[in-house]
């Protein structure tokens, strides 16, 4: 069972790429399993855009199982009777860590006026965190999509901070396609009338534009041929109990827009619109060796760090080209790495999902 709620003020202003800074940032984290006399045993595992601390226990909004539970626990692939592992909201979100919807200086929230952010800006403050549980040297960094952007700029900027680096269906940059589907998205909150420049907290939240966003966002985490067999062009059944009719309107007639549309109104349950507008914007800057000269290679120089790296094959977010381009920086560096493709029908989101062979690479990695 993970510990209470527990958050760290960080006691200096958190330094930003912008150029500005965060004073004394807030960082919300979940904590399982004990951490060992020497602090030797400690995981960080990073999570991805819409994630949160929440890996492996209720998720105290929605009520569900954490995201990752099926791989955190007792006798998990991470084992927490091994293991101490942390989870923390990176900053820019708004599940506790300083971000948008936080209350400024000022005493209002803030909005708008919250800092432009990275990815790097992120795991500065997962450092911080770090330095505050007093523990030196992590025994594995674990992350799969934007965590993985994360372990990647720590193995990067802060190689010393762990042993070994876990990357899973991730990639060193955001591709042109990445970023014109995170403009959509940020277009469709901006369109919405209540967005209202991002001051809506003392009023209505632009749920209809954020919702817009999840749905043209979650389309890419799937696969063609997932989409295919779970839902095809079945139709829905109707409300007045004609089965699989067309409507002749625009209400969801085929069961992907129902679905689409589920997952659009649920997450606006649990997210905040500006945080999306800020962590989509930290993802598009991600580019790991353009922050090192333009050489990937470069951004490795000198690791004595293990590396793990899988993708899917089924994933078309973040391919499998990306994986082995990483792979072969990793390799130039002279640094010890390991990589598998895994096949698996869910696409990018194959990382969240039931696939055995994954515990197995975990699991394996981790031993």
């Amino acid at each position: 069972m993970p510990d209470a709620p527990q958050s760290l003020r960080l006691t200096t202003p958190l330094p930003l790429d912008s150029g500005g800074e965060l004073a004394a940032p807030t960082i919300a984290y979940e904590t399982y399993g004990e951490l060992n006399a020497d602090r030797s045993n400690a995981i960080l595992i990073c999570h991805a855009l819409t994630g949160d601390q929440y890996v492996a226990s209720t998720h105290p909004i929605t009520g569900k199982p954490g995201w990752w539970a099926r791989m955190v626990g007792p006798g998990k692939p991470i084992d927490t009777d091994r293991f101490h592992v942390i989870c923390a909201n990176v900053i820019g979100s708004c599940l506790g860590s300083t971000g948008p919807a936080s209350v400024a200086p000022d005493g209002q929230p803030y909005a708008l006026r919250f800092p432009v952010i990275t990815v790097r800006d992120m795991v500065r403050a997962l450092v911080g965190l770090l330095d505050g549980l007093g523990i030196e040297r992590l025994y594995c960094a674990i992350g799969g999509s934007m965590g993985g952007m994360q372990a990647l700029s720590l193995a990067a900027n802060w190689p010393e901070r762990a042993a070994r680096f876990l990357l899973i269906a991730t990639t060193a940059r955001h591709s042109a396609q990445n970023i014109a589907f995170h403009e959509v998205g940020r277009q469709a909150i901006m369109a919405d009338p209540r967005w209202n420049g991002g001051d809506y907290y003392a009023g209505e939240a632009p749920d209809a534009g954020l919702a817009v966003a999840r749905m043209a966002a979650h389309i890419t985490y799937l696969s063609e041929d997932g989409l295919t067999e779970k839902f095809g062009r079945r139709l829905q059944d109707r409300p007045d109990g004609t089965q699989g009719a067309k409507s002749f309107g625009f209400d969801a007639d085929f069961q992907i827009e129902s679905y689409l549309r589920y997952q659009g109104n649920g997450f606006t349950k649990r997210f905040d619109a500006n945080s999306y507008l800020y962590i989509t914007r930290a993802m598009d800057y991600f580019d790991l060796a353009d922050e090192h000269g333009g050489r990937l290679t470069d951004a490795f120089a000198g690791t004595t760090a293990r590396f793990c790296v899988v993708s899917f094959d089924s994933d078309w977010l973040y391919p499998t080209s990306e994986s082995r381009h990483m792979v072969q920086a990793l390799n130039a560096a002279g640094a010890p790495v390991s990589f598998v493709e895994l096949s698996a029908p869910f696409g990018h989101d194959s990382f969240l999902l039931d696939v055995p062979a994954l515990d197995r690479v975990v699991k394996g990695f981790l031993e």
